[in-house]
């Protein structure tokens, strides 16, 4: 199934499929950075951008909550993974790279500057639900199954690993990737600007698309250093394609959830 979404459809003898895998795990003079986006935006921009970021584009309010309710065990998780990374690493560059992530997205950094979890609780709020309700909700199998996979790369594989695996999905919210070859944004940007979202919404949003631009360039800066200081590079880009496939169905979970709404 990998070889048929990645490789070739076509039946290959076992040298032509090797010259195609080579191909396709080569880094070019753009380095482990480009590589990343490159498949990232193969992936989820392409010829046939992801469902949930068509959805996106100008959302409904049950794909709107569908994101709170999945994405609020995305954020807890996303928590261990940046401290299994500073566990397991005595880089300071890394270390401190990795606490500002965790402030930025979990711990908040005062009252004028909450975290990305707590912008994405007032979201839900404002479209009516209820915080409490948000967080008594137990995630769909989906979501569950991509934060094993997380949880498992971050403590088993090496901490390089970890950080691409788990920064280079920052990368959904890079609007820069327009210039990767990217055939839209994450969300049609005009919403920020105009009444269709509530303004708890335009928050949350405006926040990642401020932030993660900084965030993945940072990362992969940091990640392609140490992954050839430990020439581990290829190890790096299959844990990688792990990790975009978890993505890709964590996504498909926010849009399950978002229908339930739709529904109810």
């Amino acid at each position: 199934m990998w070889l048929n979404r990645n490789i070739t459809k076509t039946k290959t003898d076992a040298k032509s499929l090797s010259m195609l895998l080579a191909e396709f795990f080569k880094v070019g003079e753009g380095g482990l950075q480009d590589w990343v986006k490159r498949r990232f935006v193969e992936k989820f921009y392409g010829s046939r951008p992801h469902p949930f970021v068509l959805a996106l584009q100008h959302p409904s309010r049950g794909t709107l909550l569908g994101y709170v309710v999945e994405h609020q065990h995305f954020l807890r998780q996303w928590v261990r993974s940046c401290s299994f990374i500073m566990a397991r690493t005595d880089a300071t560059d890394v270390i401190l790279y990795e606490l500002d992530n965790i402030n930025t997205e979990f711990g908040g950094l005062g009252p004028e500057q909450p975290s990305h979890y707590e912008l994405l609780l007032r979201m839900g709020e404002s479209l009516g639900l209820d915080r409490t309700k948000i967080l008594a909700t137990p995630a769909l199998t989906d979501t569950v199954e991509a934060i094993q996979v997380w949880d498992n790369i971050c403590q088993q594989d090496h901490w390089v690993e970890a950080m691409v695996a788990m920064h280079g999905l920052e990368l959904i919210a890079n609007r820069n990737l327009r210039k990767e070859g990217a055939r839209m944004h994450y969300f049609d940007p005009t919403i920020l600007e105009t009444g269709e979202v509530t303004d708890a919404t335009r928050a949350f949003l405006r926040e990642g698309y401020d932030a993660d631009v900084g965030h993945s360039e940072e990362a992969l800066d940091l990640a392609a250093k140490y992954a050839d200081r430990f020439s581990i590079v290829e190890d790096v880009q299959a844990t990688f394609m792990r990790s975009i496939d978890a993505f890709d169905r964590y996504l498909m979970a926010r849009l399950e959830r978002g229908r339930q709404f739709e529904s109810a």
